[in-house]
């Protein structure tokens, strides 16, 4: 199911993008997807509470030409079903650094090679209050 998209904006290297929401009380993961275009995705953040085998876990990872590429796992997992969360991601020219709530972070690189983004799209369980570029 495909949720909310953000069209036509700029996010590029030296912004920084924070992002508030809260997960649906049932909620079994969310993505929240930086894309190039339409069809590919430099930065996919996963917040998976119970989805494809995992538990409480946030993976990341980018879509090339419909391919996914390796998955990154690492940080902790701050969020909470029916509480709201923050993600602060600073976008730098090698990649990307996702800043959690509880001080963890994930360190993305830069896969695509593009230096401006200009679609954000939210799927799965979740309400999106607030998006910020600045």
């Amino acid at each position: 199911m495909a949720g909310m998209m953000v069209k036509n904006m700029s996010f590029k290297v030296g912004q920084t993008l924070t992002i508030v929401g809260v997960p649906k009380p049932d909620a079994t993961d969310f993505a929240v997807n930086i894309c190039p275009n339409d069809t590919d995705i430099e930065l996919h953040i996963n917040p998976r509470f119970n989805a494809h085998g995992d538990e409480n876990t946030v993976v990341c990872n980018s879509c090339n030409g419909g391919s996914w590429g390796q998955e990154i796992r690492e940080g902790g997992f701050p969020f909470t079903q029916g509480q709201e969360f923050k993600i602060v991601i600073q976008f730098s020219p090698d990649g990307f650094v996702v800043n959690f709530s509880d001080g963890s972070k994930i360190q993305f690189p830069k896969r695509l090679g593009a230096d401006k983004y200009s679609n954000i799209t939210f799927d799965g369980g979740v309400r999106i209050q607030s998006i910020e570029i600045k």
